[in-house]
């Protein structure tokens, strides 16, 4: 086998050992218990993760190109499985906490076999097969990037439960700098190239680059912080009806949502937030996290402006360098706004919600069989996500990544930053 053959393998090798380490450090410092609880239908308990995440591999790699491979236990596709449903029946989603069988050692052994199935059969398949094995094992391995920050919004929800609020471990303190006065920056409408093109890995909702029209716009220098949101608040945004969408206004009753997830009053009348460190006092210039599309489009319409198009940010992200507080710095949380001029914070921090609903690109086509299942079929009722959180590693994240959830979710590291027409 010659050098040029074997430098793909040895770098696909490399990142595989890198994303699979992350995963296990993440658990670092949690208990068994910890790894079991379920705290709403929307969270996964952490085993599942780590025994979804290698049943990917088992599945979609190893069955498939693996002629010796026999399935660690038949069970596991029946438990591990999340929405394939070509692949088969499936544990129902809300009742993933319940799996107290199989333990975590067994899981854990689990990803050590299958981890070294996978590397035999990087090392040893044919050339003919290798561009569709290592196709294959780098979706997966962004799959498993997906679960690591998946798996960091569960932790959170599943320790903020805990009356004791107990840390996910240290995190940096806040820095204590002001940003400034929001500023305004105005981008140049017109026929503009959206989408993902090159090289380089993408999901198949970043496809195919296409054409459209875009009008100007202006979009704010960063994000809305926890003080302007405070504002919101104390201006009576949640029991103003007119600032709201119908189906936002009837879930602020029906839930009774009075603030962000995770804010909580204190006896002395100030406000703190749950993090992964534990409750902090309310940082008034870090960017508000965890709100619903309905409550960053209130937020927007009180303030006199709008929630930007997927296209608009795309259009002011497109030439940013991929950087910023991603999962890498390990605060895992957002922080406020770095110094600098122009438009900041496109990358990290968090999720920043659009108004464009998660619907296909002109000419959408799928993966074929049940990988088919990974995106496409979730396009109705969702709202689009650009940039990523303090959760996403930075070789996971890209300007035209598509993230996607409901408007009433906010488990996720999601915040927003305003638009307005010019």
């Amino acid at each position: 086998m010659t050098q040029p053959n074997l430098l793909p393998r040895s770098r696909t090798i490399s990142r595989f050992h890198s994303v699979r380490s992350a995963t296990a450090e993440l658990i670092q410092g949690l208990s068994a218990e910890d790894m079991v609880i379920q705290s709403m239908p929307d969270v996964s308990p952490t085993k599942w993760h780590l025994a979804h995440t290698t049943w990917f591999f088992e599945t979609f790699v190893l069955e498939p190109f693996a002629s010796n491979h026999r399935p660690y236990d038949p069970a596991f596709g029946y438990l591990f499985n999340s929405y394939y449903e070509l692949v088969g029946r499936r544990h129902p989603r809300p009742q993933r906490g319940l799996l107290s069988r199989p333990p975590l050692e067994d899981v854990l052994e689990y990803r050590r076999v299958v981890d070294e199935a996978t590397m035999r059969l990087v090392e040893d398949a044919p050339e003919s097969i290798w561009p569709d094995l290592r196709t294959r094992i780098i979706l997966g391995l962004h799959h498993e990037q997906q679960h690591q920050e998946l798996l960091l919004m569960d932790v959170k929800h599943v320790l903020s439960s805990n009356p004791t609020k107990p840390a996910y471990r240290e995190t940096p303190e806040p820095s204590s700098a002001q940003p400034k006065p929001l500023e305004w920056f105005r981008f140049e409408g017109g026929v503009w190239s959206f989408g993902h093109e090159g090289e380089g890995f993408c999901f198949d909702n970043e496809l195919p680059r296409h054409e459209r029209m875009v009008a100007d716009v202006e979009l704010a220098d960063r994000l809305v912080t926890n003080a302007e949101f405070s504002a919101f608040i104390r201006d009576g945004g949640y029991r103003r009806p007119e600032l709201w969408l119908s189906d936002g206004w009837a879930w602020v009753q029906e839930a009774g949502i009075e603030a962000p997830l995770y804010w909580g009053p204190e006896e002395d009348g100030s406000v703190s937030e749950y993090t992964l460190g534990g409750p902090v006092p309310l940082d008034p210039s870090s960017p508000v996290v965890h709100v619903s599309f309905y409550e960053a489009d209130a937020y927007a319409r009180w303030a006199g402006a709008r929630l930007p198009t997927e296209f608009e940010w795309e259009r002011a992200a497109r030439h940013a360098p991929v950087e910023g507080n991603l999962l890498e710095s390990r605060r895992i949380h957002p922080r406020p706004v770095p110094g600098g001029e122009g438009v900041r914070q496109l990358f990290g921090d968090v999720w920043e919600l659009t108004q464009s609903p998660y619907m296909a690109y002109p000419g959408f086509r799928p993966l074929q069989g049940a990988l088919g299942e990974y995106n496409g079929k979730f396009m109705a009722n969702q709202f689009v996500l650009r940039g990523g959180s303090c959760a996403t590693p930075a070789s996971h994240i890209r300007a035209t990544y598509r993230n996607f959830f409901y408007p009433h979710q906010r488990w996720a590291f999601q915040g927003f930053r305003l638009a307005r027409d010019p």
